[in-house]
């Protein structure tokens, strides 16, 4: 009976630990526009948007090694893989994706930070009510409705969905069945999310490194 809580809640943390990894992103480039880093790339005839790629792609690999970690503690506490290799490769793959579109947020919000102070609160600020009004620990259909309209809908829910049914891990244990369609189509939707917010972020992110980098 152990092994099934154990199961979701390893799966949860591991799209729970790559969203906070974005706060990597966040204070990296706030410190290296504070001490100058920024300005020396300015001399150098390399693309703009290389540098922020360098950053985000540079956080990826870190997340890489996260998740090999918190997947060898799970499996020590009890955490199996139930799935078949196809779901956990693809539940991976959702997982790096997700953690590399967060990254281009953080990567927007250093740019806008004016220190490294004010970057590591404005890195973690906004992580936490995206992180716990989710249906994570509480069943969203038990909610209130604002609350719960915006849990149905908030990528860490449909994300920590699709890795527990990738993993093998079923997460309604005892909860009504979600109705809503980010539920219904949580693959597509954990996808889509992911790849709008790159879409979006990723041009906000290198104009203000434009900007930025110009003064």
């Amino acid at each position: 009976m152990l092994l099934r809580p154990v199961g979701t809640a390893t799966s949860f943390c591991l799209s729970g630990e790559e969203l906070f990894n974005s706060s990597f992103t966040v204070i990296g480039l706030a410190n290296d526009l504070q001490r100058g880093i920024v300005e020396r790339f300015r001399a150098l005839p390399m693309s703009r948007v290389a540098v922020l790629l360098g950053r985000t792609s540079s956080d990826l690999a870190v997340s890489v090694l996260t998740v090999v970690i918190m997947s060898v503690c799970g499996l020590l506490v009890g955490w199996r893989l139930r799935g078949d290799f196809t779901d956990v490769v693809l539940a991976y793959l959702v997982l790096l994706l997700f953690s590399f579109a967060m990254s281009w947020v953080g990567a927007f919000i250093g740019l806008i930070a004016r220190s490294v102070e004010v970057a590591q609160s404005a890195g973690l600020l906004w992580l936490f009510p995206v992180t716990f009004i989710s249906s994570a620990f509480v069943s969203a259909e038990a909610m209130p409705t604002p609350l719960r309209v915006f849990a149905q809908w908030n990528p860490i829910t449909v994300n920590a969905d699709v890795l527990r049914e990738l993993f093998g891990n079923p997460v309604r244990v005892g909860m009504p069945a979600p109705t809503s369609w980010p539920a219904e189509h949580a693959l597509l939707y954990a996808v889509g999310s992911s790849v709008l917010i790159v879409l979006v972020f990723v041009p906000l992110a290198v104009g203000r490194y434009r900007k930025v980098a110009s003064r």
